[in-house]
């Protein structure tokens, strides 16, 4: 991207574990060094919990010196931030070793292993995904956009009036994706009252896939500060109303640029059920990843269009995996399971990783689930945070999708995270067994 003016500020950084960008702010004459030779930071912010904490029994922390390594620009940038009071760009990095070699544990880089699987195939992965939110009112714990036009306390589903009363709103988020070159797509008002999805195009690439929706991310809670509300993706901020998901699409090019899922028939090639056959094997152990937060486990309900068990089906929302209908060129794979609260890298990196897996063994998946999934018998996810992180830790295989220092990191903060979660009283807690107990 072309800076037309000078910036006196440049903010650098990497995303977390977490999904949480950190990194530096620094003056604009650094602007140039950055982007030629990158800045150092402790390999340790990687590995964070979610309220930015260090994990002392991280290897990254005081067992190796907490040791720097390499930032360095991923290529997309500079970026213009639109609501800073001073102009700023941010320069998205990515991290490198002492050696120059990739940090495993950075989760941009996690994904980048398995798109060079891929690659020494001939195979190019295109990737598309949806993500809901909602606007809130920031002065509010609990309850939906009040100080925005709308008051109504009931679902308001593809109502086109709602997206009229927030024309500003999305008006900014669509002019601040087409700055930063992020390809947003239809927007829709979702079940929730308040919630919105907005859609963002299939590109060839996994890397610019996942930087698309974490970019998205941040442009779409910086504009809600802007205009005087908050914007949650959250997996399930109110307990009475929908969830918020995070929808990956892919399909998968030869080297002639050949869908190699499609094979003219509605039901698609070997190879995508191979595909599909890998994503289920690792679904219970993806869990961790993809449903990473101790909310994101409430958006797992029956009939609420988050999946709870290991299933699949043609043109079914009711499955953990659904392959859309439509022409044979667009023949593709939807997963269904992540929770808008997850870090789009290793969401990806989780998919495509056991997708991989599967065509390599040339899996077979069990038949396709017709109907309502929710009432069928089908292996189910596991259900809470502890549970899930069991499964992650004791999976077969699961090292040839993320590298074991990467593993034991998100293992280790996730676990602080619950220590923490564990103990808190909840002022409904409180209240509940105050006079009662």
């Amino acid at each position: 991207m072309t800076i037309d003016s000078p910036a006196p500020n440049v903010q650098v950084g990497v995303f977390d574990l977490n999904g949480q960008m950190r990194g530096k702010r620094m003056p604009a004459k650094k602007l140039d060094t950055i982007l030629k030779d990158g800045f150092r930071l402790p390999l340790s912010i990687c590995g964070v919990d979610i309220w930015g904490d260090d994990i002392p029994n991280s290897e990254l922390v005081f067992a190796s010196g907490d040791s720097d390594g390499y930032c360095v620009p991923t290529g997309r940038g500079p970026l213009k931030l639109s609501t800073t009071i001073e102009p700023t760009v941010l320069i998205p990095c990515t991290f490198l070793q002492e050696d120059k070699t990739p940090f495993l544990a950075d989760p941009r880089q996690a994904l980048a292993q398995i798109v060079d699987k891929f690659k020494a195939r001939g195979l190019t992965v295109v990737v598309a995904t949806e993500l809901e939110f909602y606007l809130t009112d920031p002065n509010s714990v609990y309850g939906t956009a009040q100080t925005a036009p709308i008051k109504q306390d009931f679902p308001v589903i593809e109502s086109l009036d709602t997206l009229d009363l927030h024309e500003p709103f999305l008006n900014a988020v669509y002019a601040e994706c087409d700055a930063w070159g992020v390809p947003a797509d239809a927007a829709i008002s979702e079940a929730g009252t308040g919630q919105f999805e907005i859609n963002l195009n299939h590109v060839p690439d996994p890397l610019r896939a996942a930087d698309d929706a974490m970019f998205f991310k941040r442009i779409v809670r910086s504009v809600a500060r802007d205009q005087g509300l908050a914007a949650t993706f959250m997996a399930k901020p109110f307990g009475d109303r929908p969830g918020n998901g995070l929808h990956v699409h892919f399909s998968i090019l030869d080297k002639d640029g050949n869908n190699i899922f499609a094979n003219g028939t509605e039901e698609g090639s070997e190879i995508l059920h191979h595909a599909v056959a890998g994503c289920l094997d690792q679904m219970p152990a993806s869990m961790a990843v993809l449903a990473p937060h101790f909310n994101s486990y409430r958006r797992f309900a029956p009939n609420s269009h988050a999946p709870g068990a290991v299933g699949w089906g043609y043109e079914n929302r009711t499955t953990a995996i659904r392959i859309p209908g439509g022409p044979d060129v667009a023949r593709r794979i939807e997963h269904r399971v992540a929770g808008a609260d997850a870090n789009a890298y290793l969401v990806l990196a989780a998919i495509l990783g056991a997708a991989l897996q599967g065509m390599d063994k040339k899996a077979i998946p069990f038949a396709a689930t017709t109907g309502n999934a929710y009432s069928a018998d089908l292996p189910k996810l596991p259900t809470n945070w502890g549970d899930a992180l069991d499964v992650f830790e004791g999976a077969d295989n699961m090292d040839e999708i993320f590298a074991p220092i990467l593993r034991s990191i998100y293992l280790k903060a996730k676990r602080q995270e619950i220590a923490r979660f564990a103990a808190e009283v909840s002022p409904f807690e409180y209240r509940t067994y105050l006079d009662t107990a």
